[in-house]
């Protein structure tokens, strides 16, 4: 199984020159330690800051520059510090070219449940409903089964949602899947995982693709511009 570094590997091979990207809380924001060399991506955070850099060393941890999980972070060359009213204008005006989000399920219509849970106290909705909104492309960074082994690849969300119809691509720690007609369609396998194991583990329709590939988890490494 991979890893939840591997999955953000995986998830940066995604990432484009001149991509706007928000990274939400948790394993999202590990996608900022695997940005291609040579790429230019700035990374916004929602509580204020536009060219958020990799997690610091000890030699450059300040305390004040956090990201919206009030992590540490760093800031990168041309980095711009602003409120969270114009972070959300830039959110909700549609300006952020991806967004990297977990969630708490993904279903075959591709909505998305990543906020509550009935009975227990959970972090609440942050910025999740802008970003589903507002993001022209979404990737759900998720377990791909709960601590129980129930699957959280559903034919429908059971909790409440964040967003309906709003997520096409979901990596797991077993797997890499779009969301095609209704049905999830396995892309890529991680290494020493089965297609068995995946298809036991997830409860919504599963279809495998014709060119289904073990995963590469070699950076992509362009020129810079």
């Amino acid at each position: 199984m991979l890893t939840r570094e591997q999955m953000a590997q995986r998830v940066a091979q995604e990432l484009r020159d001149g991509d706007y990207v928000n990274l939400g809380i948790g394993m999202p924001t590990l996608v900022a330690n695997y940005v291609p060399s040579g790429m230019d991506v700035m990374m916004q955070s929602e509580n204020g800051l536009l060219g958020m850099g990799a997690f610091p060393t000890q030699a450059e941890l300040d305390a004040d520059m956090i990201n919206a999980g009030k992590q540490t972070v760093t800031a990168r060359k041309g980095a711009a510090i602003f409120d969270s009213a114009q972070s959300f204008a830039m959110i909700r005006g549609g300006h952020v070219d991806l967004t990297v989000l977990g969630a708490l399920e993904v279903d075959t219509q591709g909505n998305i449940a990543s906020w509550m849970i009935p009975g227990k106290m959970v972090k609440g909705m942050g910025g999740a409903m802008d970003l589903v909104a507002g993001a022209e492309n979404i990737i759900v960074m998720m377990t791909h089964a709960s601590k129980q082994g129930e699957s959280k690849l559903l034919t429908r969300c059971t909790l409440p949602l964040t967003g309906a119809g709003c997520i096409r691509r979901v990596i797991t720690e077993l797997a890499w899947l779009e969301i095609e007609d209704d049905t999830f369609v396995l892309r890529e396998y991680a290494p020493g995982v089965s297609i068995e194991e995946i298809r036991a583990k997830t409860a919504g329709a599963l279809r495998v693709a014709d060119d289904v590939r073990e995963m590469v988890l070699t950076p992509q490494v362009q020129e810079a511009p």
